[in-house]
């Protein structure tokens, strides 16, 4: 018989980057200005101890807009796990998109798969940690992380923090999906989570 932990290892809370895990600052062009958001450790580190995969899938077009290179992504990256090791914290994948389909010059100019609408980077997430997209989250503070979820089968949630609140209140008519939950920021998120029926 599967065991508890062996079936939360089957799902995963897929969490949006800058306005959801970290201050949105517009673009984080250096690091110094890569602060984390309040609770965001203690959020993860509840998804760790429930065996929940925990997979950070964010757009980084400031790179073909050329605000920053490729190279910052991967330090930023590396600063925002060991911010969160600090609080007991790990993550199990970071995905990432540099591409901009109007913006910069080839090969960052391009219309992918990986730019979040677009679920390729779920699909090579779901490949490499072997989770079920439909019995996944999407945490996120845009539309398009709703999108995301919709096109995946997984639930959707909205938090309030970065872009959030004002996505809410001023841009939730012009969406096609709307939230499965609204939370006031990432450790809400994941308090709802843990309290689904499936995940008792």
């Amino acid at each position: 018989m599967e065991s508890r932990i062996e079936k939360m290892g089957r799902r995963a809370v897929i969490i949006d980057r800058d306005g959801t895990i970290n201050e949105e600052v517009g673009y984080v062009n250096h690091l110094d200005r890569f602060f984390l958001l309040p609770r965001v450790g203690a959020a993860i580190r509840l998804l760790n101890q429930h065996g929940l995969k925990t997979v950070v899938v964010t757009n980084q077009a400031g790179v073909a807009r050329g605000y920053f290179p490729e190279s910052l992504i991967h330090l930023v990256h590396r600063k925002m796990e060991n911010l969160l090791a600090k609080e007991g914290a790990s993550l199990d994948g970071i995905y990432y998109c540099p591409h901009h389909p109007d913006a910069g010059a080839p090969p960052y100019r391009q219309r992918c798969r990986c730019r979040k609408p677009e679920t390729g980077l779920i699909e090579e997430a779901s490949r490499a940690l072997n989770f079920d997209c439909a019995k996944s989250y999407v945490v996120g503070d845009r539309g398009n992380d709703l999108e995301l979820a919709r096109r995946i089968g997984a639930k959707g949630i909205l938090v309030l923090t970065g872009y959030g609140k004002g996505e809410w209140e001023y841009c939730q008519d012009q969406w096609k999906v709307k939230p499965d939950r609204v939370a006031q920021d990432l450790y809400e998120a994941v308090q709802w989570i843990l309290e689904q029926k499936e995940m008792k």
